[in-house]
């Protein structure tokens, strides 16, 4: 299993939510899902399973498949919500 996290440039905060992703799976045990981040326009579906986004892209990244919105990339309580329910429906937790 893969999970994306995806911004406009692919640098600074991209590379956040993926250092976050990966904290919220170390602190839910789940040790299957290889977390790396890319910029839209070199984003594409067959790089993840999941894709988490800012609310800002969530138009642009429709054409990924499964995508989740994050309302603010910077809040945990938010991202350990949504990857958790990310991890159940997929069955790794």
């Amino acid at each position: 299993m893969k999970f994306a996290a995806v911004c406009g440039s692919g640098l600074g905060s991209s590379f956040m939510v993926e250092m976050n992703i990966n904290s919220v799976l170390n602190e839910l045990g789940v040790r299957d899902v290889e977390v790396a981040h890319y910029d839209m326009g070199s984003a594409s579906p067959d790089l993840a399973d999941v894709f988490f986004v800012g609310g800002d892209l969530a138009e642009s990244a429709r054409h990924l498949g499964e995508v989740v919105v994050l309302d603010s990339i910077i809040d945990m309580d938010e991202l350990r919500k949504k990857v958790k329910a990310v991890c159940e429906a997929k069955g790794l937790l």
